[in-house]
């Protein structure tokens, strides 16, 4: 559905500016933004890489471990019908971890690999599980310490102070972290928990019977 968004966007574009006679426009305004995009990304890059050796760094030094020992008993609290030591609290934790010093690109990988997880669990594979929701729910408004990316952007378009929004983003994704739970535990009070779809039960097929020559039902 968002491809065809997109794409309604575009051929709108070309056609608006072919009426108006603004074609150069356009065609000016695609070439910046691929130059824009490509500035972008090479700034991001450099923010990426710098980041992501510091959390090597801390993993080698065993501080993900302590972190991930310290967000134990929460991640098992928000997620009760996980059983204990199971692979995706591991994935789960990692996803968290990521998504404090915001390193998104980072913490989609382990987010995936815990819903796989997690999907191993579902007795319904049709429909997601209350763990699932959490976890996306948790994914999309994660606590952030430092916004790693949006300081890179900040810096790349000539922020005089790319670090000042760290205290409001840390304010505001814990408002939503905090709104997310909160809707995230009302749900699951409301909502049953999914049952597995019962499998078909067999036909009934009529035999004939060895000893008096009639029909059984088997």
């Amino acid at each position: 559905m968002v491809n065809w968004i997109w794409l309604f966007f575009i051929v709108a574009s070309v056609v608006v500016a072919a009426i108006t006679g603004k074609m150069d426009a356009v065609t000016q305004a695609a070439f910046e933004g691929a130059k824009s995009g490509v500035t972008v990304s090479f700034g991001l890059i450099s923010i990426m890489v710098f980041w992501l050796g510091m959390m090597r760094i801390a993993e080698d030094a065993g501080l993900l471990r302590t972190l991930a020992r310290m967000l134990g008993p929460v991640v098992r609290k928000l997620f009760p019908d996980v059983p204990p030591n199971h692979p995706a609290l591991g994935y789960i934790m990692s996803n968290l971890s990521a998504n404090l010093f915001g390193l998104g690109n980072a913490a989609t990988p382990m987010g995936i690999k815990a819903m796989q997880e997690l999907q191993k669990l579902n007795p319904d594979p049709a429909t997601a599980t209350p763990a699932m929701c959490t976890l996306l729910a948790l994914n999309t408004s994660s606590i952030t310490i430092i916004p790693t990316t949006l300081i890179a952007i900040r810096m790349n378009y000539g922020s005089a102070n790319p670090a000042e929004i760290i205290g409001t983003t840390l304010a505001a994704t814990f408002v939503a972290t905090t709104a997310a739970i909160l809707a995230d535990r009302w749900y699951r009070r409301k909502s049953p928990p999914p049952i597995a779809p019962s499998p078909p039960r067999p036909e009934n097929k009529k035999s004939a019977s060895p000893a008096s020559g009639g029909e059984a039902i088997v």
